[in-house]
């Protein structure tokens, strides 16, 4: 139960921070967001590795690093893709990219989940396609055609985070937090890299500070709970429920945000939440 429940509020916590993430946005482009954020998130990742000891080895550390350096390339590319096509196809294809790759590799490696997680996995990775399904009515992102390039930089995306899920759980026990603080460094690199390249300012106001703090405090907290849920369960299992996190923004997006559900989006938030009793279960 407990890598289920640490994968879990991976999910959530991810699921929070993409929502907040996506409000900041609609003030401030989502590059100048993730720059305030990603170098505060080190902050607080280090401040608790500090804390709760460990005893990183510069394997652990490399692999959070590598870890870090493909989901600050994942975070890029899937703004960029965003920013150009239509979201309503590449919000779906990156997720799910997403939560199969981990769950493959895991199976490849040699894990044998029950027979009611397997089920769970198969609903997942649908409920994940499903809540990230989006209209593109009345959405200021993604009115363009899915091109080549931009699905190469969808699949890309999608990948990317994969390989972040992937990385990060082969980081040996014992390391603390620490791989984790390395990964946010690789990560927030990628991301400061894209803003001067994109010649993004970096005088940040008084609001965009505190808001990239919180969406900061909610990275860590999914960043840390998916490393020690990778560490305690399979890596098949524990993916494929972070990879949920599309849920969670969809249905504070709702209730906060005033949006309305499609039907397809109903069913996906139900499935997701058989997917994580069969996945308890399992």
């Amino acid at each position: 139960m407990m890598p289920v429940a640490l994968a879990s509020t991976s999910a959530v916590a991810y699921g929070i921070s993409d929502y907040l993430g996506g409000v900041a946005s609609r003030r401030a482009r989502a590059l100048r967001v993730v720059s305030v954020s990603y170098p505060l998130s080190i902050v607080l990742v280090g401040a608790a590795a500090v804390v709760s000891g460990g005893s990183p080895t510069l394997v652990g550390l490399a692999w959070g690093l590598t870890s870090g350096l493909l989901s600050g390339l994942a975070v890029w590319s899937f703004y960029v893709a965003l920013s150009r096509g239509p979201m309503s196809v590449i919000s779906p294809i990156t997720a799910v990219l997403a939560a199969s790759v981990p769950l493959a590799f895991g199976l490849v490696a040699g894990e044998r989940p029950g027979a009611a997680a397997l089920v769970g996995m198969s609903v997942a990775l649908v409920a994940t396609v499903l809540v990230s399904l989006e209209s593109d009515e009345g959405s200021s992102i993604g009115h363009g055609r899915l091109t080549w390039p931009l699905m190469a930089l969808t699949v890309i995306s999608g990948l990317a985070f994969a390989g972040f899920f992937v990385l990060l759980a082969q980081v040996p026990a014992g390391e603390g937090l620490w791989p984790v603080a390395a990964s946010r460094v690789g990560a927030t690199g990628v991301v400061l890299a894209a803003a001067f390249a994109a010649r993004e300012s970096f005088r940040f106001s008084r609001r965009l500070i505190a808001i990239g703090l919180v969406i900061a405090v909610f990275d860590a907290v999914a960043n840390g709970a998916f490393y020690f849920a990778s560490q305690a369960g399979m890596l098949s299992l524990v993916s494929v429920i972070a990879a949920l996190y599309p849920a969670f923004t969809v249905a504070l997006a709702i209730t906060h945000g005033g949006e309305r559900l499609r039907a397809v989006q109903i069913a996906g938030l139900a499935l997701a939440g058989v997917a994580i009793a069969l996945l308890a279960l399992g």
